[in-house]
Parts: structure tokens; sequence; C-alpha cells
């Protein structure tokens, strides 16, 4: 998750609501009103004379439900095809206030205003729909049992919005058909949160609900908004035919040119159906990925576990919520070249549920052990189904079960099992899951790896409690995996092991006025065995925090480690710090360092390290956005150095309009060794460059024009400098047709 969607989701869920004894939610009535606007940020419109008039009265982050020190009025009304919002946010020094040109999903960091709906008004899932006041669009779906929250839900909306004398004024139109609601005819209840933030010193939050810390829950304590009893969804069909050409050029043979490639056309068609108000249906014939930016770049020197990279890929991301449990046993990264894929999510009274299948021209094996894992790849294609079912059971519990299955040529994985989460007493809280499998390799698989058994068959589950309030946080949890656990469509690096972990937080909260905001202090232990009770890891965390002015953070922390490796038992010791802070809305500063004891796994020792990790985000004019960020890494045996790893991704974007940008990404890797200080022999260097530059023209989420180049370079042993190693070109013209 990016930073900004983390300060979105801190400020959603650690100031959430008032003290004990607030006001009660109140029943707001939405007007049903002929005709339309344009959406301009002008509210020029005889349309808004008979909204309904919500002010945002309280401030809950930093301050405690403390009255808003500037006025937000909103207007909200329907006509039976949309929802009709408007924000007049008011401000004594509008020259301050924070706007920038962003592409969609990414003005996390300026002034901001939107609307939380909890449509099926059970206090469990929420569509959130946000833009700054240039109108830049951010649409979100949050999911209050399992505390998630996520931006690659993107519906097809209008806003606008313009900075005036007074303030900025933001306006919105979002369509039923883009949402998710109960069936059936008459009036419809929903939850709803107003929100305005506000970033100056501090990151403020204005809200029309009062917000009480000491309940775990958000979406249990909004204001309700009825009406509705004419809006009925249409025809909630989106079908986006697509057009991509490739061509893809490679060096054959060290000391030969590019080869250059063949230019490949190839259609492609998703398709969106709102089968019913609470059901949803989505498609993707022939995919195409290439427009999706590259993964940040990660450190994968001396590292025994396979490293975790987030999805990015549209299709994949929708609706990703409905697949989510307390063991990882949905990783749709999993899925590395698709065909075809189609999936299916709803809601029906108390049951949530969620399907998708899939084939892959890929079929790559994460095959996990209890001190590492290694990497297989199937020269054969593979199909995959997943189906998730969930059921409410009373305010915010749920109960369910998952299935996963992956089938190729000589091969099968089938994963399935039960969950649950229970919340009693506002904030308690319990989660299960348990989880079978039954796999088959093919032997070639069984015999280069030396599994010993073509057809494992194993068990994982899980068990957590915890406890949270205003001022503490406390938890118990523990894992028991098999050593023939798989669960191939999911991230489970490790198996064969049981962990027991217990944790304590302490919140100490500023009185009001101060200049710091939270400071937190505490820590966890944890125990890991494997199956036959041989000792792998015995850790100890402790750290304090300081959340302060100037909407910055800083965490000082050290860990204390036993771990086991190649039979030996190491100690480590490691202290550490973060700390970043936007002192103002066009600069991001921050840093990451670790130093102390490290296993150096290559040749099996202790060693020192150190590890610096600096990064930037900042604004030039109205639209440019630079974003750096570089790790440094030493580590040493006996004073002798062993490697130096140098990592740098450097992203330039500049945003011409909210519907046009170009964008530069650079990767730099630089790996140093000493050959001298190694048991085998190593390369003494490894050194690439990667690079994408996107043109992007959205005029919505599925209505595209992408025009893209990427090419690496590799210096290696073989390779006296950085030799072009493959470069590629792409054009991808897409259109959302609303029949």
């Amino acid at each position: 998750m990016s930073r900004g969607r983390q300060s979105v989701l801190l400020l959603f869920v650690t100031g959430l609501l008032a003290w004990p004894g607030a006001p009660a939610r109140a029943d707001y009535s939405v007007p049903a009103v002929e005709g339309n606007i344009i959406v301009d940020g002008a509210l020029n419109e005889a349309f808004w004379q008979s909204a309904t008039v919500v002010t945002l009265d309280y401030e809950t982050i930093p301050d405690e439900n403390t009255p808003a020190d500037v006025r937000t009025e909103v207007l909200i009304a329907e006509n039976g095809d949309k929802l009709l919002v408007a924000f007049r946010a008011f401000d004594p020094e509008p020259e301050s206030i924070v706007a920038y040109l962003s592409d969609r999903d990414a003005a996390y960091s300026d002034d901001f205003v939107g609307i939380v709906l909890d449509t099926f008004n059970d206090e469990r899932r929420a569509f959130e729909f946000f833009a700054n006041p240039l109108g830049i669009q951010m649409d979100l779906t949050f999911d209050d049992v399992n505390g998630n929250e996520d931006d690659s839900w993107d519906a097809i909306w209008d806003s606008a919005g313009q900075i005036t004398e007074e303030g900025f004024i933001v306006e919105m139109a979002i369509p039923f058909r883009m949402l998710q609601f109960p069936a059936g005819n008459g009036e419809k209840t929903f939850g709803f949160d107003l929100l305005r933030f506000r970033p100056r010193s501090d990151r403020v939050r204005l809200s029309n609900n009062p917000q009480d810390r000491e309940r775990p829950c958000y979406l249990c304590q909004l204001d309700k908004l009825t009406g509705f009893s004419r809006v009925t969804p249409g025809r909630n069909l989106v079908i986006a035919p697509s057009a991509v050409a490739t061509r893809n050029d490679a060096l054959p043979e060290v000391g030969d040119s590019l080869e250059s490639g063949d230019v490949d056309f190839e259609p492609s068609l998703d398709v969106r159906w709102g089968v019913t108000p609470d059901i949803n249906l989505t498609a993707t014939l022939n995919p195409d990925f290439s427009q999706v930016e590259a993964d940040v770049a990660q450190l994968q020197i001396n590292q025994r576990f396979a490293l975790f990279f987030p999805e990015q890929r549209p299709f994949f991301l929708e609706g990703a919520d409905f697949f989510s449990s307390p063991i990882d046993a949905v990783f749709t990264r999993n899925v590395a070249d698709p065909d075809y894929g189609a999936k299916v999510t709803g809601k029906i009274d108390g049951h949530t549920f969620g399907a998708f299948v899939a084939d892959d021209r890929l079929t790559n094996l994460l095959l996990p052990g209890p001190l590492g894992s290694d990497v297989a790849g199937l020269e054969t294609d593979s199909e995959t189904a997943v189906a998730r079912y969930a059921y409410d059971v009373g305010q915010n519990s749920r109960i369910g079960g998952l299935v996963t299955a992956r089938r190729g040529d000589d091969y099968e994985n089938l994963v399935a099992g039960i969950d649950g989460r229970f919340q009693f007493a506002d904030y308690h809280e319990v989660s299960f899951q348990y989880l079978g499998s039954s796999t088959e390799y093919p032997d070639e698989v069984v015999n280069d790896f030396g599994l010993g058994d073509a057809a494992p068959d194993g068990t994982a589950w899980r068990a957590r409690w915890s406890r949270d309030t205003r001022n503490w946080f406390h938890f118990v949890q523990h894992q028991d995996y098999s050593k023939g656990f798989r669960a191939d469509m999911g991230f489970v690096p490790q198996v064969d092991f049981t962990k027991s972990v217990a944790g304590m937080y302490r919140n100490f909260w500023a009185p009001e006025g101060q200049w710091w905001n939270r400071v937190s202090m505490g820590g966890d232990w944890d125990i890991t065995h494997d199956q036959s009770g041989r000792l792998l890891e015995r850790e100890l965390e402790a750290e304090v925090s300081l959340q302060a002015a100037l909407r910055s953070y800083i965490e000082i922390g050290v860990t204390r480690r036993q771990q086991l490796f190649d039979d030996q038992l190491f100690k480590e010791t490691q202290p550490r710090l973060f700390a970043e802070m936007n002192p103002d809305g066009a600069t991001y500063l921050g840093l990451f360092a670790r130093t102390g004891d490290q296993v150096d796994f290559a040749n099996s020792r202790l060693g020192d390290n150190l590890l610096i990790s600096p990064r930037i985000n900042r604004r030039f004019g109205k639209g440019g956005l630079m974003r750096l960020r570089h790790t440094w890494q030493e580590l040493e045996f006996e004073g002798e150095r062993v490697f130096r790893v140098n990592l740098t991704d450097l992203r330039v974007q500049y945003q011409f309009n909210p519907t046009m940008f170009l964008r530069l990404i650079v990767l730099h890797r630089d790996i140093d060794r000493n050959p001298a200080a190694y048991l085998e022999p190593v390369e003494a260097s490894t050194r690439s460059v990667s690079s994408q530059l996107l043109f992007s023209y959205k005029a919505n989420p599925q209505t595209v024009f992408f025009l893209g180049f990427g090419d690496s370079r590799l210096e290696d042993d073989e390779l006296s400098d950085l030799t072009q190693t493959d470069r590629s070109f792409f054009l991808n013209v897409g259109y959302a047709w609303l029949p």
C-alpha cells in the first residue's frame, strides 16, 4: 500500500469516534429533486436550493471532537439516476489550500472532501468518493470487518472543483448504477460520513459524525441518510473493448545486438455488469497489463524467503477485499499471464460471496519450507478457481469459508477451509482460520527440489484475540502450518512451523493545542518452532513512536532475535529508526535506518549490517511530482566488507490536466560483492538499469489511450559495461461503452 493510502487508512482507523456520551446519531432525509446539474464547481443551478444541508461540526483528528475551526457546508440531493453532493469548504486563508493536478487516487496529501456510503446499512462495507479542490478523484472501498481500505476500485462518476476567495467548492455526481445496494422498491437507508481533510501543520479531519476512539468500529457510528424510494440501478453495464499493439526486442546472446521483434496486435475486452443492485459480474478476455506501473524496487540479496509484491492489475484488484482472509490464501499475482478471467461478487441480506476463474499461460510455484522458500516454473498452462463466502453474525461479526483450486498437466493444488471474526463488548475481537490442502507436483519438480513426496497434504490454522481501546491495544496469536501445507493461489512462503505471538501497546494522547498529537509505546514477543519441536526463532521487539506537528512521525525500536540457520542458532540485536514529515503540501521526507547484527545466509555466519533508506517526494509546478527512494546496505564480517548494495527508484510524473500525464520510472540496482569474503564463488558485481516511459490519457478509468516504452540494461562479470538486453514499445486504446 502506498504512503498516501496508508495515511488515509490511519485517519479512518486511529482517530475514529467521540468520547462516551457523544451526541446520538442523526437521521437525514435526502430529497428527490427533478432535473440535473452541470458538474463544474459553480453551484449556480436552482437544483441545489432543494438540497439537504449538512455541516461538518467536529474535528476528530488530531483533536477529539472539538468544534471545527472552519465551516464546511454539504448539499445532498438525488434525481433518481445520481446522488448529487456539493461541498462549500470555507477557509480564512485560501492561499494555503493544498491542491495539485494528480492522477486518479493520488491526491491524498492535498486538501480534499468526500462522502462515505454504507449502502447496505450493515455497518460492514462502504464506498468512498473523494475529490481535491481541482476535482481530482479518489474512490475506494472500506471493509470495516477486516479493517481494509482499497483504492483499486474505480467507478465512473463526475467531479469538479474550484478555489474561490472564500475557500473552495467541489461538486460530485455519483450514478447509482456504480453502487451496490439492496434490491427492491421503497425507501432505503444508507449510513454516511461527510469528510474534509485540511493539511496544514497538522492533518485535520472534519466530519459530521463525532468519533469515539474507545470503539474499534467505524461504520457502526455513522449518521443515516434515508430516502431513495424511486432509485433503481438502471442498466449497470460497462463494455470496454481495447486494442493493444506491442513490439518486444531482445538480446539473443552476449555480444550480439538487439534483435527486433515483430509487432503483435491483439484485441481485448473487459465487461462489468451489475446483474442486480447487489451482484456484480466482471470479465476480461486477453487482458493487457503493460501500462501497469513498475513495482517498487526491493532488496533481493541475503533473503531466505520470497519477497511480496502487491497486486496492481485492475481486473484482479477490483473486489479484492471480498477474498481476503486471515491467512494469505488468495494472492492473484500467482496468475501471471491470463488469457481470460471472470469474477462475480455480491451481497444478499447477510450473505457475502465472491468467485473468480482464470487461466494462466505461465505456471509459477512458490515452494515453502521452514527455513526458506524456492520458486519453480512449469512449462504448462494452468487453470485457477477461487470461491469465498461469508455470513454476517450479529452487529460486526462474520463466519465464512474459502476454496481455491489450481490445476495443470500433472499438477494440482486444492485448498479449502473455514474462518471467522467475532467482535464483542465493543473492543474485543477473536478471529480464526483453518485450511486444509492437497497437492500433486510433476515428477520434475519433486526431483529438482528434493521434495520427496509427489502428493503432500497438510493443514494450516491461525487464531487471534485482540483488545483495542482508546489507550490500549493487546493481542495474542498462534499459527500452525504443517510440513505438507501448500496454498499455491496464496502467498505462504513458510510452512512446517508453529508460532506464538503476544503484544501490548499504550497510547498517550496530547491535550488540545499541543505541538504533538500522540505517543505510543509497546512491543511484542514471539517464538517459532518447527513441527518436530526444534526452535526456529525467538524474538522480542520494543518501540516508541511520536506523532507531531508538520505531519511528522518518528519511531525508534529495537529487535532482539535468535534464529536458526544451517543448524546454528544466531543471536541478533538490531536497533532501527523510521521518521517522516510533510512540512508543506509540496514536500515529503522519510528515512528508515537499521543497524546491528545480521545473519550472512550465503556464508552461515553472523555479520554487521547497516541499512539506510531515505526517500523524498517533491511537487513542482501545478502538476509535477518527483518521487525518489534510495536504499544503501552494507554487510561486514570481522571488519571486512561482504557486499554493498545501492538500490535507486526514481519516478517523475507531470500531470497536464485531470485526464493526461507523462510518467518516467527508472530503477537502478548495483550489487558489489567481495569474492574473497565468500566461501563459494560469486559474481563480483551486478548492475542493472530499467526504465519505463508512459503517456496516459484517461477520460475515465476505461476510456484510455496509453503509449509506452520500456527497456533494461545489465552489467555483470560477462558484460563489461551496461548493455541493453531488451526493449519494448506498446500502444493501448480502450473505450468504455455504457449502453
